[in-house]
């Protein structure tokens, strides 16, 4: 078999049915200029941006796009490459040295996943694992890959399904989380004996930047924008309806948002010649393949379901303790709080608030959040819409960074393991801890948001809606994005 036989294949099963008739009494056409705004759910046309200029929604306020001062490829490369560099260079140097009286133990960052898996603690070290070695490996690679495609005079194929899986890998890289759970375990693991910081640490500070420097000067919207789509769309049942792409001018006015979807995925937007269902598949998206649908299928049921997993693990995480320190032959567990009264006690408090607010009061802020917009929602409420929108991006946002406990935790058990003289153990309270903040985390994921916006009203059509001291370039507010001139906080 050749390597033109190979491809063939791969293309055949990324892209199958190619050879089915297309149905012509359908059509389905792909909307460019248009994007629907991921958070309330509004249509809205994008205004040409010049570099250094932005388009947020003018209901809400969500970013929709932007276009950086920087080169849209070169930049993020180059910062690509970085990350790789220290990437690799974290794997093989030393985390950590503890010295205690004359008893030496050196850590890198796989020492801790390791120990823990050899606790009987698995399932954590494991997401400790895929947190911050091989999912950093792997958005890293698929960026470096990613990139060099886009170097090319044609996109290759098979670069939108990598930006695919970027997008949806990326937040569970969590090395600017583990950074201050280094942080942490370096504070406490100084009044036990004498600590000596490793090259790691500093080469994760640097990934860390890199990465975030990374995702800050890459435009993704330029690299869809020179995806060539296919003629038509293909539906759940394997059949083909034929598809044309057309450019949206300013003034035109758009369809009925019931006859339009957007891909969570890339964005791009359909419109079909009648009202679509709300939650059933419409087909695969024709520029990233990802399935089509309206609004996500069963949102608040899922979201209610991982709400009240992660409060029946929240109770046990915070009464059982975490780790137990054994000293001289004599243990103490600790739990959560315990840990960040310890802080303050040793007059830590900047890392003790840090702690604290990281441990207890994003979980409680993420659990009771995601109930105040499932119920205003059931109630159809249509009081602080905007305000409950920008709830909800709050708790996308910092939900990742009530790992630092877990991830201290698997850096304490690896450093101290001197036997009776001195060592740290991972408890069950950990297992549960971990528990609460990967469900809160998918039960983000699952809420849609639109739908506090669609169950009073908003988006059955197309209706006034601004922001004051936007400046939007076109004459009908109701469909055209804010224009901002100044990107200050998204500047690279």
């Amino acid at each position: 078999m050749n390597a033109t036989q190979v491809m063939a294949l791969l293309r055949e099963a990324l892209f199958p049915g190619r050879d089915v008739p297309v149905d012509e009494e359908r059509h389905v056409r792909l909307l460019r200029g248009v994007v629907e705004c991921p958070c309330c759910g509004h249509y809205q046309i994008l205004p040409e941006l010049n570099p250094g200029t932005q388009a947020r929604c003018c209901r809400c306020n969500q970013l929709l796009d932007r276009r950086n001062r920087t080169s849209p490829i070169a930049t993020p490369l180059a910062f690509c490459i970085s990350s790789a560099a220290l990437y690799l260079a974290m794997l093989a140097s030393t985390l950590m040295m503890l010295d205690l009286y004359g008893r030496q133990r050196t850590v890198n960052i796989l020492t801790g996943p390791i120990e823990l898996l050899h606790e009987g603690w698995g399932e954590v070290g494991v997401l400790v694992a895929i947190a911050t070695i091989i999912v950093p490996g792997l958005v890293i690679g698929m960026m470096l890959s990613i990139l060099v495609g886009a170097l090319q005079p044609r996109l290759p194929f098979w670069v939108p399904h990598l930006l695919k899986w970027y997008e949806r890998l990326r937040p569970w890289s969590m090395v600017e989380v583990y950074i201050l759970g280094v942080f942490v375990a370096y504070t406490k693991l100084s009044d036990l004996a004498y600590v000596q910081i490793g090259a790691a640490v500093f080469l994760v500070s640097g990934l860390m930047l890199t990465m975030s420097a990374t995702d800050a000067t890459l435009d993704t919207e330029l690299i869809w924008e020179r995806r060539q789509t296919d003629h038509s769309l293909r539906r759940m049942d394997n059949k083909r309806v034929r598809l044309t792409c057309e450019s949206v001018a300013r003034h035109t006015p758009l369809p009925p948002p019931s006859h339009m979807a957007s891909c969570l995925s890339c964005g791009a937007v359909l419109a079909f010649d009648e009202a679509m269902p709300t939650t059933e598949a419409l087909g695969f998206c024709p520029r990233c393949g990802h399935v089509v649908r309206r609004r996500k299928s069963n949102g608040r049921m899922r979201a209610l379901a991982l709400l009240i997993s992660a409060v029946v693990f929240y109770l046990p995480a915070n009464i059982y303790p975490v780790m137990t320190v054994i000293r001289l032959g004599g243990g103490t567990g600790h739990t959560i709080i315990a840990g960040a009264v310890e802080l303050w006690q040793d007059g830590m408090i900047p890392l003790s608030l840090l702690v604290l607010f990281a441990s207890v009061t994003v979980p409680v802020l993420k659990i009771f959040g995601l109930l105040f917009m499932l119920f205003t929602t059931w109630r159809r409420s249509e009081r602080w819409l905007v305000a409950r929108t920008k709830l909800y991006r709050v708790i996308d946002i910092i939900g990742r960074w009530s790992m630092i406990d877990v991830f201290m935790v698997s850096i304490l058990v690896a450093m101290v393991r001197f036997n009776s003289m001195a060592s740290i153990t991972a408890n069950g309270g950990m297992v549960c801890f971990a528990a609460v903040v990967v469900l809160t985390i998918f039960a983000v994921h699952a809420f849609d948001p639109r739908v506090m916006w669609d169950v009073v009203g908003d988006n059955e059509t197309s209706s006034d809606c601004g922001l004051a001291g936007r400046a939007t370039p076109a004459p009908a507010p109701q469909t055209t994005a804010a224009y901002l001139n100044n990107m200050e906080p998204d500047r690279a």
